[in-house]
């Protein structure tokens, strides 16, 4: 991932969205909107957003990573990694004229999120 912002802390929540039904090409201009921003930003941002594809994201994938930090509402959390991967692609057939066929992909992908406290917060002991 050259060139794009990494964030560096201790993973405090975590959570994979696997054989969503879009393809990874839509769910990855979603991803990279949210990349580096707070939980709560990124469901303001995703709240407005009109792309059926944000709404795997909304729904599963965010919430889930917040809950599993164990944080109550997490809005404070950082999404320091989310990256998505292609899953297997169901082939179909469309019929042609002139008696040929002609093959539809429908896509899936797999989707995981990393969520880390902000810098800066870690706690003196």
């Amino acid at each position: 991932m050259a060139g794009k912002q990494q964030i560096v802390g201790k993973v405090v929540g975590k959570a994979t969205a696997r054989f969503q039904p879009v393809g990874p090409r839509k769910l990855r201009y979603v991803a990279d909107m949210i990349r580096g921003k707070t939980v709560g930003e990124a469901q303001a941002l995703l709240g407005l957003l009109h792309r059926p594809s944000a709404v795997p994201i909304v729904k599963g994938l965010l919430s889930s990573a917040v809950a599993n930090s164990g944080r109550g509402d997490g809005e404070d959390l950082v999404i320091a990694h989310i990256w998505v991967d292609g899953g297997p692609t169901i082939k179909r057939w469309l019929p042609r004229a002139f008696g040929r066929a002609s093959r539809i992909r429908k896509r899936s992908c797999h989707a995981t999120i990393e969520l880390t406290e902000p810098l800066g917060s870690e706690e003196v002991q």
